[in-house]
């Protein structure tokens, strides 16, 4: 995905506060902040107002009490995803994060034979194979290679095709049309145009789907809902699911492998069993939380946050990255420590609107990170010294290359 390069932290950082990162960590001006603040999100006649929640305890409260707090979107045509420049219509049908109970209750409902036990069992052995194929490409090119185009960039969208059911034929125009919408380098004309091609292939295969459901997500809803699940609503499933996993995973596994061989000593933890490697990856999300923060949350009535009356009417924006690195979260959060066991942090969410494909995200990236030092026990930095480009519009926290050897 391509990325604009911007200054990463300081007074002239034309970024809003809640998404500035330094390096791997959040800025400390964002640390620093209280866990309530008033930020300013846009600029000139865009610009609005909004409160900022960085402690773990005001996170989780927010996201916590849906009665207290909408995620449904009511007075804007189009909503701007992080702050990054990418803009998205305010209410996509299907999308959960536009709904609160117990609409989004029924919706989440027929999502959930896509991401049961035994779908996730079904998935292994195609991950665990998309990933082998990644690296015996990154191979075949030789020492050094860039991990971001060989595996960060390609494995995840592989995964969610295989999920929602793509055929692989199409895979490939698929992958493109969906990152040429999210493509903040492109204009919005160009974005746009990306985004309707993405929505009529989908609403194609969806039509394909009701005739002949297959074993992918939409095959699945449609065999368990038939016209309950309506067009628009698998599609809008569609768009969230690639929305929340590709950017992400895709982040998550660039900057997991450069935290790991800045920390080589922790490496140990993908080399053994399976349970160390489980909290290893639980650690790398707490620790670089990938997504800055989720849907704005709207009071629905006057409510008490960290002792901070908080208005029926005004937004809450999450931060995330902050609010796992809290102390009061884990004890030295500032340090990786693989061999932490798993606290409750919030990089997928909390409440009803917590993560549906969070047991995915954990094998995925469980797999890349195992497979990797499996097949490159040497692996390290092809230039330790180079200074570290990562990525700042793109929905969530990444590097943009990562030159590694073995």
């Amino acid at each position: 995905m391509v990325a604009q390069e911007l200054s990463q932290s300081g007074d002239d950082d034309p970024r809003p506060l809640h998404i500035r990162r330094q390096d791997l960590d959040p800025a400390d001006e964002l640390l620093a902040a209280g866990a309530l603040t008033r930020v300013t999100v846009g600029s000139g006649a865009d610009a609005e107002t909004s409160w900022m929640a960085t402690t773990h305890g005001a996170v989780r409260q927010v996201m916590g009490d849906h009665k207290s707090f909408s995620t449904r979107r009511r007075w804007h045509q189009r909503d701007e995803i992080g702050g990054t420049g990418i803009f998205r219509p305010r209410e996509l049908v299907g999308n959960l994060m536009d709904y609160d109970p117990p609409e989004h209750t029924r919706l989440r409902q027929k999502l959930t034979p896509g991401f049961t036990l035994r779908k996730m069992q079904r998935m292994q052995p195609y991950i665990e194979q998309i990933v082998a194929d990644r690296l015996d490409a990154m191979e075949q090119a030789g020492s050094p290679a860039d991990l971001i185009e060989f595996v960060a960039d390609e494995v995840p969208g592989a995964v969610l095709c295989e999920l929602i059911g793509v055929p692989r034929d199409d895979r490939a125009m698929f992958m493109q049309l969906c990152h040429g919408h999210l493509d903040a380098s492109r204009s919005q004309k160009r974005r746009a145009a990306a985004g309707e091609a993405f929505s009529r292939y989908l609403l194609a295969m969806i039509a394909r789907e009701r005739k002949d459901p297959g074993e992918g997500l939409i095959g699945a809803v449609i065999a368990e809902y038939g016209d309950e699940a309506t067009d628009e609503e698998l599609r809008g499933f569609c768009v969230q699911v690639m929305l929340a996993g590709d950017d992400n995973i895709s982040g998550m596994i660039g900057l997991g492998v450069l935290a790991l061989l800045r920390h080589p000593e922790q490496i140990a933890a993908f080399q053994g069993d399976e349970q160390s490697a489980q909290r290893a990856v639980d650690e790398l999300i707490r620790y670089l939380t990938v997504p800055y923060a989720p849907t704005p949350r709207i009071a629905m009535q006057d409510v008490i946050v960290a002792s901070q009356m908080i208005k029926k009417g005004e937004s809450v924006i999450c931060s995330l990255p902050a609010a796992n690195r809290d102390p009061a979260l884990v004890p030295d959060p500032n340090r990786l420590d693989v061999t932490r066991e798993p606290v409750p942090h919030v990089a997928f969410g909390h409440g009803v609107h917590h993560c549906l494909g969070a047991a995915l995200s954990r094998l995925e990236l469980r797999t890349v990170y195992t497979a990797l030092w499996q097949r490159f026990p040497t692996l390290r930095l092809a230039d330790p010294a180079k200074e570290t480009n990562f990525r700042l519009t793109t929905p969530a926290y990444g590097v943009t290359s990562l030159l590694v050897a073995w």
